[in-house]
């Protein structure tokens, strides 16, 4: 079967990728896509394997997204600036981009995630942890407490759990990064 003309695995992956951030990344499937485009299924299939391989298009893409605007945001900063940029890049886009936001954090298979952006991500992230001066396993273990708290703090609020109480979240999204860059500056922890 020949592709049909005008549609590519780019278009499609865009178009993925603007679909889970209206309706979730859950809801997207090579059948849903379909229906977008007007088109049998079957035609999808010359660009698409299957919904699986759609899901890592659109998270490979949303790496490379992130990635971009990180390395936009970080360039000439260090120590806290560098970590409240850091930050903000991934809440305003998690904001900006839920499906997107949800499809970066889609596992992918080892070989794939190596050649991922994901890959900048990490070695951003440690640069920023330079200016700490943080040796292993300890960096390592930094990495891993930012990308809980980012996450974790985002994922909360996108789910609505501190909007029924006072203060605003820009005020407790302030103090976490505050936090952080106090916790950072003295790592590691006393055991």
């Amino acid at each position: 079967m020949a592709p049909r003309v005008g549609l590519t695995t780019e278009r499609l992956t865009q178009a993925g990728a603007t679909l889970a951030d209206e309706v979730g990344f859950d809801q997207v499937t090579v059948s849903e896509l379909a229906r977008r485009f007007d088109v049998k299924v079957a035609s999808l299939y010359s660009h698409v394997k299957n919904s699986h391989d759609l899901k890592t298009r659109i998270a490979l893409l949303a790496l490379e997204e992130l990635a971009d605007r990180a390395a936009d945001a970080l360039a000439g900063r260090a120590g806290k600036d560098a970590l409240v940029a850091l930050a903000n890049v991934y809440r305003d886009y998690a904001r900006e981009h839920p499906g997107r936001y949800a499809a970066a954090q889609f596992r992918i298979d080892p070989g794939t995630a190596a050649a991922s952006a994901g890959v900048r991500h990490a070695k951003m992230t440690r640069a920023l942890l330079r200016g700490y001066h943080l040796d292993e396993p300890d960096q390592t273990h930094a990495v891993r407490l930012l990308g809980s708290v980012f996450h974790g703090y985002v994922s909360i609020e996108m789910g609505g759990g501190f909007s029924h109480s006072a203060p605003d979240t820009e005020e407790t999204w302030s103090r976490v990064l505050d936090a952080l860059d106090a916790l950072l500056r003295t790592w590691p922890p006393a055991s």
